[in-house]
């Protein structure tokens, strides 16, 4: 618990910003947009770091070391989303439960899962978050901020890679036998 006594700024809050020529109201529609990507992507990094720490079985090694990659891209992508949200004047998402809250999904819960299963939730919430990108590409753009468009384009690129590798995991052609899938 923080021991100051005077908060700066309110969780919720958009000034907006002076710098950067972009109003209030402005500002607040995107910090929104940014906060609930940034809300989707850390529940996206947590459930990522979770299969990276409970694969197991004949291609462990590969889906542990792709998993661990993938939820490095997020945690970047999400450090990149909170630090845009806080220049345009408003007060990035940061706490567990308002991230949870936030994220236009539900993460899986805390049992761990066959990896088929797991790799099929990763693939469902990455498409939620591809989804809220381009949504927020067009809010961006529609709103004259050219600059969180390009962020948010630059970004989607590799959220699509990743989304594209894991459809490739779930592929039917493996070395493992089919007996041993089931």
């Amino acid at each position: 618990m923080s021991t100051q006594k005077h908060v700066r700024k309110s969780a919720g809050e958009v000034t907006g910003s002076e710098a950067l020529r972009m109003d209030a109201e402005k500002a607040r529609q995107i910090v929104d947009a940014l906060n609930t990507d940034l809300a989707a992507t850390y529940v996206l990094y947590h459930q990522l770091k979770k299969h990276h720490w409970n694969v197991e079985g004949a291609e462990f090694r590969d889906l542990h070391l792709f998993l661990g990659e993938a939820a490095e891209h997020a945690e970047a992508f999400a450090d990149e989303l909170a630090e845009r949200a806080q220049a345009l004047g408003g007060v990035p998402h940061a706490s567990m439960a308002t991230l949870q809250a936030e994220a236009p999904f539900e993460p899986e819960d805390e049992d761990v899962y066959d990896i088929r299963t797991s790799l099929e939730h990763d693939v469902a919430m990455y498409g939620d978050v591809i989804e809220s990108l381009r949504e927020h590409v067009e809010l961006a753009d529609r709103l004259g901020d050219f600059a969180t468009g390009e962020l948010l384009r630059e970004h989607i690129v590799r959220v699509e890679q990743d989304a594209h590798h894991l459809e490739h995991y779930l592929e039917d052609d493996t070395l493992v036998t089919a007996g041993a899938m089931e």
